[in-house]
């Protein structure tokens, strides 16, 4: 397979910097993460403040985000493990794409509530 095949057009490009973007955001989600768990330890009060924090609409939507990062990660991380290691990945690279985008648009639908639901309730009333 000759250089740049897996990134070869507008899909790929864009597959290549949205995975890379996700990638950073994942990580500096985990080290948010573990520095407020970390902070059971130092002082229980503030990590009771910073939880209750949490439960705030803005939070929701941030989680959202938390969720179609990974969910895309994901996605598109098989879609890169077909491309290199099924032999007929990169001529179906495109199509693998497209999958990977409609799948992810099927689940985030589906994520809506589950993950949003507790916001609407707050901002709107049950």
């Amino acid at each position: 397979m000759p250089a740049g095949t897996l990134y070869r057009g507008r899909e790929g490009m864009w597959s290549w910097v949205a995975h890379r973007v996700t990638g950073v955001l994942i990580f500096f989600f985990l080290f948010v993460h573990v520095l407020d768990t970390a902070l059971v330890r130092v002082s229980p009060e503030d990590y009771d403040k910073v939880v209750a924090t949490y439960k705030t609409p803005i939070v929701s939507l941030l989680e959202y985000g938390l969720v179609a990062a990974i969910l895309f990660h994901a996605l598109n991380g098989l879609r890169i493990i077909a491309v290199d290691y099924w032999t007929q990945g990169p001529r179906y690279q495109k199509q693998m794409f497209w999958t990977v985008m409609g799948l992810w648009i099927v689940l985030m639908l589906g994520a809506i509530y589950p993950v949003l639901g507790h916001a609407a309730r707050v901002l709107f009333g049950s």
